[in-house]
């Protein structure tokens, strides 16, 4: 063999060999920039996911606000109508008795408490 043919043997194999360093040299870019936007689309579906939770955490917490807010009122509504039921109760009650007291007669009564034992008095007038 003689020296051309030598070196243009050698420039061959030199060019190769940059050929798959350079492709080598690529391909680990490209697997790096696959690998850090793997890990950035990781990274943003786990903000979003955050920001979604919050965001529901939020927006259950002021569910819950007003559904106390609803059921202190409805307790309200509901104990002021049991007192004006229970109100108007005591005065029909007070009516009834004073009617009943007046149409049927007056019940006096004492009753004393002596020594061990109750002594009752009862008197009924009727008019």
């Amino acid at each position: 063999m003689d020296i051309k043919t030598l070196e243009k043997t050698a420039i061959k194999i030199q060019s190769w060999w940059r050929g798959n360093m350079v492709r080598r040299t690529l391909l680990d870019a490209a697997l790096g920039a696959w690998a850090i936007q793997c890990w950035w689309r990781s990274m943003q579906t786990k903000i979003v996911e955050q920001k979604r939770r919050l965001a529901l955490k939020l927006y259950t917490c002021q569910e819950w606000a007003v559904v106390k807010v609803q059921a202190n009122v409805r307790m309200w509504q509901a104990r002021r109508r049991f007192l004006q039921a229970r109100q108007a109760a005591r005065t029909i009650q007070t009516h009834w008795r004073w009617h009943a007291s007046q149409s049927q007669g007056m019940i006096h009564s004492r009753y004393a408490v002596k020594a061990s034992r109750l002594e009752l008095d009862i008197e009924i007038l009727m008019t």
